[in-house]
């Protein structure tokens, strides 16, 4: 447990970052290994369908993700404010929602997954191997969303570190398990799902184990777990607008795989590919974001807004120097990364096309992320929310859709930064109002 609320703004925020990057670095490097895996060793209708699979995934799982943002939130501002006890009510009860909500995600998931992939059009030879893989990673969405609780709690409490640890346990045995099934066995693309989701089950055993044993206050079993309708409320009146806000970018990726469809099986396999380097390179966005957030929070429960302001310039200056740096290597370096996914020549070139357009414009995404990322520390989300919608389906999908009526596949990947630039400036105006100041969650607190 670490308190942000003391200590220099930009080291505080760094190092409470870096874990959470270093983390998601492994989580994102077996989704490359497995689509690195999957491209080779079975062909690219299969790599295509692991990667149109991750957007309908993303989608069913956003609101529960977006509550457990809702309650790192909740539990940074306790913490902050040094209350013990509804940081204490806020973990039990998030565990008790994430539980209920995971049975009825997989029942849903697994329902609509061939109807689903059959509305945006997914070509014919894709569609069993996408069926195949959603629905059995859809089984093990219960480790999933236990996981996410257990790192939801940490990182409110000002721990980043300790979930990295267990990622990284995770991501070597999805890989060698990869390797044994695919490689080794032949199993097909089912044992990619089976792999991720035997790998997420250790990690959240393991999670348990170390939360039960470290920490004096905090005691996860099933039989004294206290639920808080209260609490509840707090965390979904927060954590829904991220929720959707989520759900708004995950039904994004499924129109954009849509409109790359409507292209053939090489426009979508090569869109699945840089899909997948294009969320590597947005991580160091991400995760300072969030680690700003848990900063705000905390700074806001402990009653000093004064420091908001220099987290923010210290997390801008960080992340932009990143995102350049990021930029110079997807323009420079597109075909040797396309490459390593597939030795296919026309997958390879419409996907060196996408990386060289978006490439250049990930500070404007990673600008919008982190003023975003303040808002939400406040427990501000719903305006974000909207700004989120708006970018996204008043701008970037029809935008794509008529811009590829003229340039093809092109004018999709033209869509992509034009919605960034519309969601920073949105971002920006509203910060400037500082109305998102006015809800803090524990100036309610009697």
């Amino acid at each position: 447990m670490k308190d942000l609320s003391v200590g220099k703004e930009s080291r505080i925020i760094f190092q409470f970052a870096l874990p959470m990057l270093l983390g998601n670095v492994f989580q994102q490097l077996y989704t490359i290994i497995n689509s690195i895996i999957v491209g080779n060793f079975i062909g690219k209708q299969a790599l295509a369908a692991v990667g149109a699979s991750f957007p309908l995934l993303f989608t069913l799982i956003s609101l529960v993700i977006g509550v457990g943002i809702g309650a790192t939130i909740i539990i940074a501002q306790y913490f902050g404010a040094k209350d013990i006890k509804n940081v204490i009510r806020t973990i039990d009860t998030l565990f008790v929602f994430m539980f209920f909500a995971s049975i009825l995600t997989t029942l849903i998931g697994i329902i609509l997954s061939k109807p689903i992939f059959q509305l945006i059009q997914l070509p014919a030879d894709i569609l069993p191997y996408a069926v195949d893989y959603f629905n059995i990673y859809m089984l093990g969405s219960v480790f999933f969303f236990g996981f996410n609780s257990i790192t939801s709690i940490l990182r409110g409490m000002g721990d980043s570190k300790t979930p990295l640890y267990f990622l990284i346990i995770s991501t070597i045995l999805n890989i060698a398990l990869d390797l044994i099934f695919v490689v080794g066995f032949k199993f097909g693309v089912k044992s990619v799902a089976l792999a991720t989701v035997i790998s997420q089950a250790v990690a959240l055993i393991l999670a348990i184990i170390y939360l039960n044993r470290t920490h004096d206050f905090i005691n996860l079993s099933w039989r004294r777990l206290e639920f808080d309708r209260e609490i509840l409320n707090k965390s979904l009146k927060i954590g829904f607008p991220v929720g959707f806000q989520q759900a708004f970018v995950a039904l994004s990726m499924l129109a954009m795989y849509w409109l790359v469809n409507r292209f053939g099986t090489d426009a979508t396999a090569a869109y699945s590919v840089v899909f997948r380097i294009d969320t590597f390179a947005s991580m160091p966005a991400m995760n300072f974001a969030m680690a700003l957030s848990a900063f705000v929070g905390q700074n806001l429960g402990a009653q000093k807004p004064e420091r908001v302001r220099h987290g923010l310039l210290s997390t801008f200056y960080m992340t932009t120097a990143i995102s350049i740096a990021i930029s110079l290597i997807g323009i420079f370096f597109a075909e040797p990364l396309m490459r390593l996914f597939t030795k296919d020549l026309e997958v390879i070139a419409i996907g060196k096309g996408y990386l060289q357009i978006v490439s250049g414009f990930y500070v404007v995404f990673s600008t919008m992320f982190i003023v975003g990322g303040v808002m939400r520390g406040a427990g501000d989300t719903f305006i974000p929310m909207l700004i989120t919608f708006f970018a996204l389906w008043v701008v970037r999908i029809p935008v794509g859709y008529f811009l590829s009526e003229k340039w093809g596949y092109h004018g999709i990947w033209w869509a992509v930064p034009i919605a960034w630039v519309v969601g920073l400036g949105l971002s920006f105006l509203y910060y400037m109002t500082g109305r998102w100041k006015r809800k803090v969650v524990v100036r309610h607190i009697k």
